[in-house]
């Protein structure tokens, strides 16, 4: 069945932008300007169109917001389209507007979450809005949901609806989020690419202790030291080269497109095709793990007693044990490891009904296009599902100029987006989920 969408497409724009300037930052740690007031956005724009939701609060402020629509089957497992409402931190000294004015200039959208995620949510929202509008019924159940949290490992969010709250979730088999469905140009070819695998998250603490004592005394027994140490031996670590099947699938489409010859040896060079999106596939050929904090000391005359480091780990997928095997042994017996926030790796094959219905609802609209999978280095909220035993995928469908460089505007300053990307990505959003 297929529907025009021009409605949602004519305020998916503005959606967005009324998004962008609820300031919805989240430091981590529990620090973070509260997603009550989004989710009280959403509510309404749900309420004026009689769909009703209910907001979950973690925490003081820290709102999910969940919603159901009715489908034709509802047999058949409800598919869980899933957003999130917080964005990272944006400083505004780094940016040439105001990374909350949510402005239109030059045909973008401006504004921190006009890529991660406040897009993908707005046209959730006005895709849904026009469905209760027009009693458009999809063929299943629709899990409408919009969780806290997800910038700083969702234990406010799904992690948190998942453990408190799993009932919502019961009778849902699948789910579809970000980072996943936009388009590259490989040599004048559109590729869409559907995330179908996500490395794993591992935020993790060094903390090393030793002997406090003058900065003047001999100490063999300094934790800066032993710290440092342990930080340069896993930022200098080669980790082994494993590449995803996903990784590989895309590789063997950009073989096709291009001519040249898929091998191992000229992985690089396939890579190379890609563009921009090489910075989110190059990271799934390898576990990696960057430092990324250094703490110790107080006083310059003052030799302290600990010292702690953060490392960001993101295994491929089945690699996590091995990964916190290897990272021990490079930390060294007299350094710690302690875990902050831990997710699984996901792995899903790039086929079946759900797949097949992402290539139909791309070609009805871009019918040229080819439609691959790819790994993600980051992760998303379908780590959470992932326990409930839903599988998840990316896919929120962009259709990007060739000359964005869409991954420099994730966490980035100056983040934008195309409006005619996000009018265009509606309408094929809208065709999938009234048929997935």
């Amino acid at each position: 069945m297929t529907i025009d969408f021009s409605a949602a497409q004519s305020e998916v724009v503005q959606i967005c932008s009324d998004l962008i300037k609820i300031d919805t930052q989240n430091w981590g740690e529990g620090k973070a300007n509260p997603e009550r007031p989004a989710a009280d956005y959403i509510a309404e724009k749900f309420h004026e169109v009689g769909l009703d939701s209910e907001i979950y609060e973690s925490a003081p402020g820290r709102a999910n917001l969940v919603a159901r629509i009715k489908g034709k089957n509802p047999d058949r497992p409800a598919l869980v389209m899933h957003g999130h409402t917080d964005v990272v931190p944006a400083d505004a000294s780094e940016w040439s507007v105001d990374p909350f004015g949510g402005e239109v200039k030059d045909g973008l959208l401006w504004g921190r979450g006009a890529v991660d995620m406040k897009n993908g949510c707005a046209m959730i929202i006005a895709v849904v809005r026009q469905m209760m509008r027009e009693n458009i019924v999809p063929d299943r159940d629709i899990l409408v949901v919009f969780f806290a949290d997800e910038e700083a490992g969702g234990t406010y969010g799904s992690g948190w609806m998942v453990d408190n709250h799993p009932e919502v979730f019961a009778g849902a088999a699948e789910a579809v989020s970000e980072v996943g469905g936009y388009s590259v140009d490989v040599r004048g070819e559109k590729i869409y690419l559907v995330q179908t695998a996500e490395k794993g998250l591992q935020w993790l603490k060094l903390v090393a202790k030793g002997s406090a004592g003058h900065g003047s005394q001999r100490n063999d027994d300094n934790p800066i030291v032993k710290l440092a140490e342990a930080v340069a031996r896993i930022g200098r670590y080669e980790w082994p080269v494993e590449i995803p099947q996903a990784t590989r699938e895309l590789l063997k489409g950009v073989a096709d497109l291009t001519g040249i010859e898929y091998t191992e040896d000229n992985f690089p060079a396939l890579l190379k095709e890609l563009g921009s999106v090489e910075k989110f596939v190059g990271p799934t050929f390898a576990t990696s793990a960057n430092p990324t904090a250094l703490g110790g000391g107080y006083k310059h005359n003052v030799i302290p007693g600990s010292a702690e480091a953060l490392i960001d780990c993101r295994p491929i997928p089945g690699r996590t044990e091995d990964a916190l095997l290897t990272l021990k042994e490079l930390a060294g017996p007299d350094v710690d490891i302690v875990p902050v926030v831990q997710h699984v790796s996901l792995e899903t094959p790039f086929e079946g009904d759900l797949v097949e219905q992402m290539k139909k609802s791309v070609h009805a609209y871009d019918p040229e296009a080819h439609v691959l999978p790819y790994a993600l280095s980051a992760g998303t909220d379908n780590k959470a599902l992932s326990f409930l035993g839903i599988t998840g995928y990316g896919f929120i469908p962009l259709r990007l100029p060739a000359d964005l460089d869409f991954p420099a505007m994730f966490h980035g300053a100056d983040e934008r987006v195309p409006t005619e990307t996000l009018e265009f990505g509606t309408q094929i959003l809208g065709d999938f989920l009234v048929n997935a």
